[in-house]
């Protein structure tokens, strides 16, 4: 029983607060389209079907144009992030950019330095280190959980 304690008390202390999350994208421009389309519908209510038809189609394929990720902007210097570059994934601190390819260095090892070129970068993989608050708050009441439990077994 004791072993076991130990075992979960070393691993609780090893657990860190910060994850790795992809920043999700805020699509202003859709909310727009959106709006537009239910305007220009409303007012080619009263117009010919084939004018109705061919604004919805001219919408639709407008929407689903993706929005172009610009990589240099996401991985600015200094950043802690994780990137998959061609299908292997590096957890990396950003140093810089030289022309088209990012200068970088593994999180645990500062000599080493890597080299990649922006089209071998996944730009929907980028993922951010970041404070993750849910985390902290089991940790929190985990510990004052044990701390309790700690307590009572000393007085009974």
């Amino acid at each position: 029983m004791q072993k076991n304690l130990y075992l979960i008390v070393i691993l609780f202390s090893l657990t860190s607060c910060y994850t790795y999350q992809v920043k999700k994208q805020a699509n202003t421009s859709t909310g727009n389209k959106q709006d537009l389309k239910k305007t220009s519908a409303s007012a080619n209510m009263a117009s010919s079907p084939m004018k109705n038809t061919a604004a919805e189609i001219q919408n639709m394929s407008s929407q689903q144009a993706p929005v172009p990720i610009n990589i240099q902007e996401k991985l600015s210097p200094n950043k802690n992030v994780k990137i998959d570059v061609d299908g292997k994934s590096y957890k990396v601190i950003v140093d810089r950019w030289e022309g088209d390819s990012l200068v970088v260095h593994p999180t645990h090892n500062a000599k080493k330095t890597l080299k990649f070129h922006k089209n071998q970068i996944n730009g929907d993989k980028i993922a951010e280190k970041r404070f993750s608050q849910p985390i902290a708050d089991i940790i929190t009441v985990l510990a004052y959980a044990g701390i309790a439990a700690g307590i009572y077994f000393l007085v009974r």
